[in-house]
């Protein structure tokens, strides 16, 4: 199997250089094992329609933990050094994320969550090929009309917006707003998000536990890391994660040590993970090591790669729109935008049909390999627990740099 080179010393010394402001931004998290949390979207009762997998933290009562002024939650620091990762991609790059409704607090509060953590002032953007700058656009890729609001999608708009931006802070952003969470409708975002030039496309959604779907068009465009959620339901798959063209990305429990240094990771308990019977595995998955032990059989294999998506190791988020300030958001929700920021910083995406293969290809260095923890009971362990090499919740691993990306 061919491996990737590891990364440059010039890469490595960019991964160091980590702005000062940032690590002293924000107090370190609390971290804990459980947190008391809650959907900020309904789950799915009808075919054909998609919810966000974004979970706000709350109290034992239900109410989200939420303070007007102070972060909680992991931020910019954190990521970069926990996933050791650089802060800027070498050459420009657009992350396209796509959620449904609007929230018209998107770029204030874009602007409040840089300003606490002292990222680069992020500007809107004026022309169609302006960088370092967040398009807000409809469907159709236009500014106007954008649909109506969501605050439950709101909430998991500034997740998205914000967990992109503080991964690669010189990527444009460009947010489609989808006129509601049918699957048609946030296809058609997909599709417009590729037409217009998009190098990662994140979608923090998917349908109910235990669900599989037939090959979708609007998710298979090639050269663009189109990066799907795996679902908080736990073991289950769940689509579009299943879809054998996309990142199906994973959740886990990330432990940073005082410093914000890794110290391990675990299968988050919620991740959806699972088999395909409509989907074909790809010569990636099946030319892994324990393919046979996984027993999907020639069935497309979910996930592919994971990242911290535990609402007890959750992401610092500031939205105004339905909650009033600074909360701690996980799910997988927080993955998926992460890895497609990742894959921008990379820059590696249109070298490959299908971007997931990437992680395969790695020797294993340039990745987390998480073997412990589960989401469920599954009659094959890989498919619902971590282990040495590729699993289901987990895929290959999480990013340590960008070597596998």
């Amino acid at each position: 199997m061919l491996r990737r080179l590891a990364l440059s010393v010039g890469a490595i010394a960019l991964i160091a250089a980590i702005p000062a402001a940032q690590a002293i931004a924000a107090p370190r998290p609390h971290l804990k094992t459980a947190a008391h949390a809650k959907r900020v979207c309904a789950a799915p009762k009808v075919a054909g329609v998609a919810a966000c997998d974004a979970l706000v933290r709350t109290d034992a009562s239900g109410r989200p933990l939420v303070h007007p002024d102070l972060p909680s939650g992991y931020g910019p620091a954190q990521f970069h050094t926990g996933y050791n990762l650089p802060t800027t991609s070498g050459s420009p790059q657009t992350i396209a994320i796509v959620d449904a409704y609007a929230n018209p607090n998107v770029f204030n509060d874009l602007k409040v969550y840089d300003s606490t953590y002292g990222l680069p002032k992020f500007k809107k953007c004026k022309t169609k090929t302006q960088k370092s700058c967040l398009a807000v656009l409809n469907q159709n890729g236009k500014k106007k009309p954008l649909p109506v609001g969501n605050t439950g999608w709101g909430l998991e708009i500034s997740l998205d917006v914000q967990t992109a931006h503080e991964i690669c802070q010189n990527c444009r952003i460009n947010l489609y707003e989808a006129n509601s969470n049918s699957f048609g409708n946030l296809e058609a975002a997909v599709n417009t998000a590729a037409a217009q030039g998009a190098d990662a496309i994140s979608n923090s959604y998917s349908t109910g536990p235990g669900t599989d779907c037939s090959p979708i068009g609007a998710y298979n465009h090639a050269g663009i890391a189109i990066t799907v959620s795996a679902g908080d339901s736990g073991f289950g798959s769940s689509c579009p994660g299943v879809l054998n063209t996309v990142v199906a990305v994973g959740g886990t429990n990330l432990q940073l040590n005082g410093s914000n240094h890794y110290v391990s990771e675990s299968v988050w308990t919620g991740t959806g993970s699972g088999c395909s019977t409509s989907n074909s595995a790809p010569s990636w998955q099946t030319g892994e090591s324990t393919w046979s032990a996984i027993a999907c059989g020639s069935g497309r294999g979910q996930n592919d790669v994971s990242a911290d998506a535990d609402p007890a190791t959750g992401a610092a988020v500031y939205d105004t729109y339905g909650y009033g300030g600074w909360l701690t958001v996980g799910g997988t929700s927080l993955s998926a935008p992460l890895i497609a920021g990742v894959y921008a910083l990379a820059g590696n995406a249109s070298s490959y049909t299908y971007p997931a293969q990437s992680v395969y290809l790695d020797s294993g260095a340039d990745l987390h390999d998480v073997t412990t923890g589960s989401n469920g009971s599954c009659a094959h362990s890989l498919q619902c627990h971590g282990g040495t090499g590729f699993d289901l919740p987990t895929g290959v691993g999480t990013p340590n740099g960008l070597g596998a990306f």
